[in-house]
């Protein structure tokens, strides 16, 4: 999966929680100084082109749509940076975060307990 610039993400993040949009009505979802409408056409034509969005024709205008879930897009970025980062090594993830104290031994042994009852996905 391809990776979002953090405006990408943004629009994405629009499109995650209102659904279905014309590139007119998000310019309500910014404060002022609003960006320029063909700034944001712009950018969701390119999330178009990466395979996030499509649409539906609408007269000469068109309705947008998230065809990649926020889910997908969190699993495919959680796993491209345990690529890029920890040589794949799911194990390496888990010390790092242990070593930076992200994450307590409590809380670990707390996840262990879930996965064996079978309470985590």
């Amino acid at each position: 999966m391809k990776g979002l610039t953090a405006k990408e993400e943004e629009i994405m993040g629009f499109f995650w929680k209102k659904g279905p949009l014309f590139v007119k009505e998000m310019l309500a979802f910014y404060e002022e100084p609003k960006p320029h409408f063909n700034t944001l056409s712009t950018i969701v034509r390119g999330l178009e082109e990466k395979g996030f969005l499509s649409h539906h024709v609408f007269g000469n205008t068109y309705q947008y749509y998230a065809v990649v879930s926020e889910e997908e897009f969190r699993k495919g970025t959680l796993r491209n940076v345990i690529h890029k980062y920890f040589n794949n090594s799911y194990l390496s993830v888990v010390s790092s975060l242990v070593e930076e104290e992200d994450i307590s031994l409590d809380e670990l042994k707390q996840l262990i307990a879930d996965v064996e009852r079978g309470e985590v996905k």
